[in-house]
């Protein structure tokens, strides 16, 4: 079968989410005899094009070095080669690419779009932004065979706004078991700092963070990975609320080294609030390292009851207090993350997409799809997400494994 995969940056994965589902699932697909076409963004100065990874295909083709064009037009070029090249299933990663699935449609290229988080809630994209997001996931709705979400908030949200089903996918949790010869160069020792690894936007409450640990009484710094490549003002507002007991590594890129900063940190604190089951928090888990994490379904889904949460700089505060002076709990919390990580399986994952394409090349999918209409009474603003159910009754206690149901596909070891 012949799968294609448009709109990330693509592979090697050496940003975000998207990259390593993308990578992940697409090696595993191409062991299993599928040919995966890849499609990449190339930089300015970019001088290697490989043309194969992991058994993928690559496509190199470029983009508007403009952060509001970037995606959509290289991904607008993606789709012009996909349409000239077929395939038998297309996975269009990110809602904002919803405008261009019509030429796919018109091409009879049967497709699934991954809608990601509530990117309208990201203030980075201001009003405008902000709008054209509602209106992607609105279009994405209409012109998609299937949706996938990749946490049960983002599924709820969808049925809730637009009474549509999705196929619940999230990514898989490294289990991560490194040395400790890269945390020396950092001056640092294991079980010696709290860690927090985002990229620096209001919606990752790294202000949050950082002002709740100055505030406390933390003996152990604060780690602080990450950098912000559009919010220079953001940046420095949370500088400015360090103390002398915070680092700023910036980006670490090193993936040995980023891997022994997860395995080693006391907590982890993790801010992301709205961009569904989040990579580095997985990470955190399969580290098994006791988190600290915002008050958001999304997070409470992964970390279950192994976590503690906050929503304020007091919350952060109390929290890395008692993590101080509770070392016994802190190590019990760590010990059930790292279980729950082992329900995250990139093998499960992969069998939830290949199924998914199987679906799809056989015109598997509705011959009509919602009108892409919000519900009437939610027109007036975003449906509220739902608040975090008990594990017994939200199915924690059920093995991850693939079910389904008249809402929601499930393919919980991604924690689908």
């Amino acid at each position: 079968m012949r799968i294609a995969m448009v709109g990330t940056r693509g592979v090697p994965a050496r940003y975000g989410g998207f990259e390593t589902a993308v990578e992940e699932v697409g090696r595993r697909l191409a062991d299993r005899g599928h040919r995966v076409v890849v499609y990449c963004r190339t930089t300015p100065g970019q001088t290697e094009r490989p043309a194969e990874h992991l058994g993928m295909e690559l496509v190199h083709l470029p983009a508007a070095r403009k952060r509001a064009l970037e995606t959509l037009s290289h991904s607008a070029l993606s789709v012009a080669h996909l349409v000239a090249h077929r395939t038998d299933a297309a996975f269009v990663f990110n809602a904002a690419n919803a405008p261009l699935l019509p030429a796919l449609r018109a091409a009879r290229v049967p497709v699934a779009t991954h809608v990601d988080g509530l990117e309208w809630k990201r203030a980075k994209w201001g009003p405008v932004g902000q709008r054209y997001y509602r209106l992607a996931e609105a279009l994405a709705v209409r012109w998609s065979d299937a949706l996938i979400a990749d946490a049960q908030g983002i599924a709820d949200y969808y049925r809730s706004e637009f009474g549509v089903p999705t196929t619940l996918l999230t990514y898989g949790a490294p289990i991560i078991e490194p040395g400790t010869g890269k945390l020396a160069e950092l001056g640092l020792t294991p079980g010696g700092y709290h860690l927090a690894v985002a990229r620096f936007e209001p919606e990752n409450h790294v202000d949050v963070i950082v002002d709740g640990y100055r505030r406390s009484g933390a003996r152990k710094p604060l780690v602080v990975v990450g950098s912000a490549p559009y919010s220079d003002g953001y940046t420095a507002r949370v500088h400015r609320l360090a103390d002398e007991r915070v680092r700023f590594l910036g980006g670490v890129w090193d993936q040995e080294q980023l891997d022994q900063l997860y395995a080693h940190a006391y907590t982890y604190l993790h801010g992301h609030s709205v961009g569904g089951t989040n990579p580095s928090l997985l990470r955190a888990i399969g580290a098994g390292t006791a988190v600290l994490a915002y008050d958001v379904d999304f997070n409470r889904e992964v970390v279950e009851d192994s976590g503690r949460f906050f929503s304020s700089p007091a919350d952060v505060a109390a929290l890395v207090d008692a993590a101080e002076a509770g070392p016994v709990a802190v190590r019990r919390a760590g010990a059930r993350a790292r279980e729950l990580a082992r329900g995250y399986d990139w093998d499960v994952v992969a069998t939830g997409y290949e199924q998914l394409a199987h679906r799809l090349a056989r015109r598997q999918v509705p011959s009509r799809r919602p009108s892409g209409r919000r519900f009437p009474a939610l027109e007036s603003g975003p449906a509220p997400l739902p608040f975090p159910r008990p594990a017994a009754e939200s199915g924690a206690d059920v093995p991850r494994s693939i079910a389904s149901g008249s809402d929601v596909v499930r393919f919980r070891g991604a924690q689908q």
